[in-house]
């Protein structure tokens, strides 16, 4: 991704609960700093002169405690403190409640070239916002030619060459009452090094699907807004790949295929396409297998083992006749 700087960060158009409302107050110099860091730190301790583990490469929050022992280093002659402090690679500082330091502080931050910003919220408000903000525009993400779709509450990334027929099981999955996220191109973000997350690569176009002999079509304006979803989870990824008859596809469903997408395990199916098969009933069964799945109810393992329990117990049977 390109580099995001604290200016970025204070342009950023977020709206209501998310809404960090800063301004900039001192250092504006440093506005086009790298944010590479989402952690917070209180510096409490560093304003008393203990530096041992003080997190320098961490957005410093100032709030009311910290405001009013700024109030007390002035009036003591002594900010030795935070003159270390700026010695630091700080990356910016924020006042909570509207607060502002003194005179001395802003040119302490100028000269470092440090910004200080302010913002209306309290603390511990501020902190959830920024660090979903950063969260979401730091996050590890990747770019791939696939199709994301809901189907039954399952976020389904149907991946395949080109012209395999893509687009056309994902209109068929509208046509069947599911929800398009993002046609052709797909961003994925991972959260807390865990969950995948897809998005449209376009906002303008996210929800519009190119059809080979039709054209590009709207999604939300023929399905409406029942048919579209800004981003979704990934569940399951979907695998379209023309028939290859010498090639053995699995008839069991015993082996679980996975696929890597930013270092999270995703379940993965290869579904060979030919004349004849109904594609998106395949996609909406294997989204409500893993569902049951999900819920401890694996049926290729179970009819294995129920399969296992008969032979022997057949087999056993056939001992005891055979001796008496």
């Amino acid at each position: 991704m390109d580099k995001f700087t604290i200016l970025d960060l204070i342009d950023l158009d977020l709206q209501d609960y998310n809404a960090l409302s800063l301004s900039c107050i001192a250092g504006r110099k440093g506005l086009v700093k790298t944010i590479d860091h989402m952690e917070l730190n209180r510096p409490g301790l560093a304003l008393t002169g203990f530096f041992k583990t003080f997190a320098s490469n961490r957005v410093q929050v100032f709030s009311a405690a910290e405001h009013e022992y700024l109030k007390e280093m002035e009036a003591s002659g002594d900010t030795s403190a935070v003159e270390k402090l700026f010695s630091y690679p700080i990356p910016f500082c924020v006042f909570c409640r509207d607060l502002s330091p003194g005179d001395w502080f802003l040119e302490l931050a100028e000269k470092a070239g440090v910004p200080v910003l302010k913002t209306p919220l309290v603390s511990s408000e501020f902190s959830i916002r920024i660090i979903r903000s950063l969260g979401d525009i730091l996050a590890p993400r990747e770019k791939q030619h696939a199709v994301l779709v809901e189907v039954f509450g399952m976020g389904v990334l149907i991946k395949g060459d080109s012209g395999v027929g893509k687009s056309e099981t994902a209109l068929e999955l509208l046509e069947r009452g599911h929800r398009l996220i993002s046609d052709d191109s797909v961003i994925l973000k991972c959260f807390s090094g865990k969950i995948i997350m897809g998005f449209s690569d376009d906002k303008v176009l996210g929800h519009h699907m190119e059809i080979r002999g039709l054209g590009i079509i709207n999604v939300s304006q023929i399905f409406g807004v029942r048919g579209i979803r800004d981003k979704k989870q990934v569940d399951l990824v979907i695998n379209l790949e023309e028939w290859d008859s010498s090639k053995n596809y699995d008839r069991l469903g015993t082996n679980v295929l996975m696929s890597d997408i930013l270092g999270v395990k995703i379940p993965t199916f290869n579904i060979p396409v030919k004349p004849g098969r109904n594609i998106p009933v395949i996609i909406e069964t294997a989204a409500l297998n893993e569902r049951l799945k999900s819920k401890g109810h694996f049926a290729a393992k179970e009819f294995n083992k129920n399969l296992i329990q008969m032979l022997e117990s057949d087999s056993a049977r056939k001992m005891y006749q055979d001796n008496y």
